[in-house]
């Protein structure tokens, strides 16, 4: 392996100072599952609403790979300006009462994981990081009427303990983030991550109210108090477009009545349990959370046959059909349409 401590340069102003010591630090990676674009909206919200100073820049000439992942440039009438390149940041925060932070953020990188990780741990080690708490996001086949939930991991019971009632085993698609907790455990160092449930048909688009509940965690298992009325506020004027959209689908009015009926049911039964989670205590692979959402669409659409809750009055509405009822992506909304 290259020697991890030449992927990053440190701001020469920052690296002798001892208050970056002992600080908590907060991750989240943009391009891996970002349902509802919540590492998105949670690095924009923390960096426009906080005071922030560059720490340490990774570079990500040898990280990226920039024909999967082209970055934007902005062609101005004849001629380019406004390159936008890839960044992979350590910022210090001050939080909303003045207690500083660190915030790790940026892309996922698509080369050297282990690298990578190697250097980010010689940060926490040279900084003397108490705690990593990062975030990312699922799409769930869950109702957006329903508390959102989400997924506890890490080392730190303390903080699992109420939140993650079930402990699934099963083999996923890794993420850098899930590597470096790995990693991060293995060294001794205390880490949690936080996985927001995302309902599915709003995988697409900004949810803000899941970015809320990923900060809200944070800022719980860091003791900082983070922004959140802004995404708050997006989130309110968002409700109320998701509703205007629902009301106006017959087709998506059946799923999202079928997705509470079984979210419902799950409640009842097992408490905070997760949706993914089957009969023997595994968690569903992609391919069994796909057949249940195709299950649950075609349920919708016999539903809105037979039940006159899912099937407006005769004469107001045509059927819907078939052919759109079983397919998600016919089912999904885009908060950001104009055309409600």
């Amino acid at each position: 392996m290259l020697d991890p401590a030449e992927l990053y340069s440190v701001n020469a102003a920052l690296d002798t100072s001892r208050s970056l010591e002992g600080l908590p630090m907060i991750a989240g990676f943009t391009g891996f599952a970002e349902a509802g674009q919540v590492v998105s909206q949670i690095r924009t919200e923390l960096l426009e609403s906080l005071d922030h100073e560059l720490v340490a820049s990774f570079d990500a000439d040898q990280l990226i790979d920039y024909r999967g992942r082209r970055p934007h440039i902005t062609f101005k009438e004849d001629h380019l300006t406004a390159y936008s390149p890839p960044r992979l940041e350590l910022y210090r925060l001050h939080d909303g009462l003045g207690q500083p932070f660190l915030f790790l953020t940026g892309f996922e990188p698509d080369y050297q994981w282990e690298r990578f990780i190697s250097a980010v741990l010689l940060l926490v080690d040279e900084l003397d990081i108490p705690i990593v708490a990062w975030t990312h996001s699922i799409p769930m086949p869950v109702p957006h009427t329903r508390p959102l939930g989400v997924t506890v991991h890490g080392n730190r019971s303390d903080l699992i303990e109420g939140a993650s009632s079930w402990r699934p085993t099963a083999e996923l698609a890794a993420s850098v983030g899930h590597l470096l907790e790995l990693r991060l455990a293995e060294a001794g160092r205390d880490v949690v991550g936080y996985v927001v449930h995302v309902p599915h048909y709003l995988a697409d688009a900004e949810y803000p109210q899941a970015a809320v509940a990923a900060l809200e965690y944070l800022g719980a298992s860091t003791s900082l108090t983070l922004p959140t009325d802004r995404l708050r506020e997006s989130g309110r004027a968002v409700e109320r477009q998701i509703r205007e959209q629902v009301e106006g689908s017959t087709d998506v009015l059946g799923v999202v009545t079928r997705l509470e009926r079984n979210y419902d049911e799950h409640a009842e039964s097992r408490a905070r349990r997760s949706l993914l989670v089957k009969e023997n205590d595994e968690l569903a692979d992609a391919d069994e959370l796909g057949a249940a959402v195709e299950a649950y669409l075609a349920s919708a659409t016999v539903d809105a046959e037979d039940s006159s809750v899912d099937r407006p009055d005769a004469g107001t509405s045509a059927e819907p059909e078939p052919d759109d009822a079983a397919n998600p992506d016919a089912l999904a909304i885009n908060p950001d349409d104009e055309e409600h």
